[in-house]
C-alpha cells in the first residue's frame, strides 16, 4: 500500500509531500499519522535546516476527507475527534523552532488551507486558488484556521472568506498577505526549493531564534519582548557563525556558515 506522507532530504531540506492525489491529498487519519511522525523525525533530524510541504499531483490539499467523515454518537466523541487527530497538526508545526514553507502547488481548501497558514511562509503557483470552505458544508473552521488567518490577513477580512467559503486566487492571495510568492507552473517548485535552500545554508542558530522571537512577541509587551531578543542576541554574538559572518563581511565574501 502506497504510503499517504512522502519525504526527501537534499541540500539541508526535508521535503514533505501529502500523497493523496486521487481524493486531493485530502486528510485522513492514516495521513495525519504519517505527518506527525515526519515532522517528529525533521525535528530531531539535525541535517534538517529547513521543511518544505507540498501536495503530489494537481493539488496541495482538499481538506478533510468529507466521504469518510461519519457521524459520532456524542459531542464528545466529535471532540476529541479533532483533538486526537488533526491538532496534532498545529501542535507539533507549533513546536518546531525550524523555518517551515508551504509550496502551495494546487487548490487548498479548509483544512488544507489552514495547514498552510500553520506554516511560517508560503508559496503558490499562479493559476492556483484557496478557500476556507468550512461554511459550505456547514461546519466551522475547525482545525486551527479561526486562530491563524486573522492573524496574516486581519479580523474582518478572515471573517468574510470564513463566512462564505468563497475562493480567492493566487493574486488576491499575494495582496493579502496570504501567500509570500506567486510562481508560475514552470518555476514554481524551482523557486520555491531555492528560497527554501537559501535559509537552509543560512545561520542556524540565528534563523531558529528568530523564528522563537516573532512567535513568542506575539503575546508579549514591548519591554519583555526586548528581554527578550537581548538574551538571544547575547549568546548569537557567540557563535561561530556570527563570528564568520563578521569575517565574510570584512573580506567581502560570501561567509561559509557552519550551524554552530
Amino acid at each position: 500500500m502506497e504510503r499517504t506522507i512522502l519525504t526527501t532530504i537534499h541540500n539541508h531540506v526535508q521535503t514533505i509531500t501529502l500523497n493523496r492525489p486521487e481524493k486531493k491529498n485530502a486528510l485522513n487519519k492514516e495521513m495525519i499519522d504519517e505527518w506527525v511522525a515526519a515532522l517528529q523525525s525533521a525535528k530531531e533530524n539535525d541535517d534538517v535546516h529547513v521543511i518544505l510541504l507540498t501536495g503530489s499531483g494537481n493539488a496541495f490539499c482538499s481538506g478533510g476527507d468529507v466521504g469518510g467523515m461519519t457521524t459520532d454518537p456524542t459531542p464528545l466523541n466529535n471532540k476529541n475527534k479533532l483533538w486526537e487527530n488533526i491538532h496534532r497538526i498545529p501542535l507539533a508545526l507549533r513546536d518546531i523552532d525550524k523555518p517551515i514553507i508551504a509550496a502551495i502547488n494546487g487548490p487548498a481548501v479548509g483544512a488544507g488551507l489552514d495547514m498552510a497558514l500553520m506554516c511560517d511562509i508560503r508559496t503558490m503557483i499562479d493559476d492556483s486558488k484557496v478557500s476556507e470552505g468550512y461554511v459550505k458544508v456547514g461546519l466551522i473552521p475547525g482545525d486551527g484556521g479561526a486562530f491563524f488567518l486573522p492573524k496574516i490577513v486581519g479580523e474582518a477580512k478572515a471573517l468574510e472568506l470564513l463566512w462564505t467559503g468563497n475562493f480567492i486566487g493566487s493574486q488576491e492571495a499575494l495582496s493579502l498577505g496570504i501567500v509570500n510568492h506567486v510562481y508560475p507552473q514552470n518555476e514554481f517548485m524551482q523557486k520555491t526549493i531555492e528560497l527554501a535552500e537559501q535559509i537552509a545554508n543560512g545561520p542556524q542558530i540565528a534563523i531558529k531564534m528568530t523564528k522563537r522571537a516573532v512567535k513568542y512577541s506575539r503575546n508579549m509587551e514591548l519591554e519583555p519582548a526586548l528581554d527578550l531578543i537581548s538574551s538571544h542576541y547575547a549568546i548569537i554574538k557567540e557563535t561561530k557563525d556570527h563570528k564568520e559572518g563578521v569575517a565574510a563581511f570584512k573580506e567581502k565574501r560570501k561567509p561559509n556558515f557552519i550551524g554552530k
